[in-house]
């Protein structure tokens, strides 16, 4: 880890205050919140911003809002809070938020780690993630200060890999994203947020601060989230699967898969009409490990071959709707 350079910390009350230092800021500012994802990139001189806009004073980004057509989230709630709370434990699929919350890091990091953050948070991979002294030793790479992704240095994209545990339940659930910039709002689509592009992943415009999240009611469906990882804690997801699954009469009548840790962006199952109507049976559960399997693609950005994390991911998908089925069952 480096040593941390000079920059000016700004901390504002509201948020008209934060998004005015953010436009001020310029290029050279950063937004900060929790900081668990921030921080160490600074230790390691990934990101050098000349001002630091704390969001930790800011009123009303931490609010938890049950409302009749859905879930209101603020994007400084700490996942703490969002793995602990009984609105979302007792709803059979916002459980499934808690459910990403709770497997984040560690219990400490959690409680400082906020669900703007960890949907807004940098890619990763084993050639970006060093200290200042081995990227140069390596010659940087195509993320940072290079012009080669070591990953696949015949192309000309970063494959830096999107581990956000929070972004595929929320996707499963057709989440929207409430975005601020000098006065305006927009709300977007949280798997619209993504590109598939390690450099440039996240669809924010300069000064642009994520401030809500939007989650439908979801009445009738269940849903989860499963994660596969080197280690049972801290480890970022080698691939991680959400489901959210509504069934009528024994047969499935909606459908909702969100992927993770796979790609350098967060991603939504395609073409999941082709299960709806037709009964929760072996035939079908095959079928969405098969859609899995053709849609993921990941690269070499992390010790783990892309062969296994594409394999957990259809296992994982598979072992999730057969929990959901017994739920639906029980």
């Amino acid at each position: 880890m480096e040593t941390l350079l000079d920059f000016e910390l700004q901390q504002p009350a509201t948020l008209e205050q934060a998004l005015a230092a953010l436009r001020s800021a310029g290029p050279g500012g950063r937004c900060l919140a929790g900081g668990t994802d921030l921080l160490p990139n600074l230790r390691r001189g990934l990101e050098a911003p000349v001002v630091l806009v704390s969001l930790a004073r800011v009123a009303g980004l931490d609010g938890l809002e049950v409302r009749p057509t859905g879930l209101e989230l603020g994007a400084g709630l700490t996942l703490a809070r969002l793995a602990a709370a009984p609105a979302l434990l007792a709803h059979p699929a916002w459980r499934a938020i808690a459910q990403a919350a709770a497997s984040v890091a560690g219990p400490a990091h959690r409680t400082a780690a906020t669900l703007g953050g960890n949907l807004c948070q940098d890619t990763r991979c084993v050639y970006y993630n060093q200290s200042a002294w081995w990227r140069e030793a390596n010659d940087h790479c195509l993320k940072r200060a290079g012009t080669v992704c070591h990953v696949a240095p015949q192309g000309r994209r970063c494959n830096a890999v999107f581990c956000s545990d929070l972004a595929a339940p929320l996707i499963a659930l057709d989440a929207e994203l409430e975005l601020c910039l000098d006065g305006r709002s927009r709300r977007l689509p949280l798997h619209r947020f993504y590109r598939d592009d390690g450099a440039a992943h996240l669809d924010l415009e300069p000064g642009e601060l994520l401030t809500k999240v939007h989650v439908p009611a979801a009445d009738g469906a269940r849903a989860g989230y499963l994660k596969g990882r080197a280690r049972a804690s801290m480890d970022f997801a080698l691939a991680g699967v959400a489901l959210r699954l509504g069934v009528e009469d024994s047969r499935v009548v909606a459908l909702g898969v969100g992927l993770t840790g796979l790609g350098s962006s967060a991603q939504r199952l395609a073409d999941t009409e082709a299960l709806l109507g037709r009964p929760l049976d072996d035939a079908w559960l095959d079928e969405l490990a098969r859609l899995v399997q053709r849609q993921v693609s990941p690269a070499r950005s992390t010790v783990t071959p892309a062969h296994h994390r594409r394999s957990l991911a259809m296992a994982l998908a598979r072992r999730l709707a057969l929990g959901l089925r017994a739920d639906v069952a029980g």
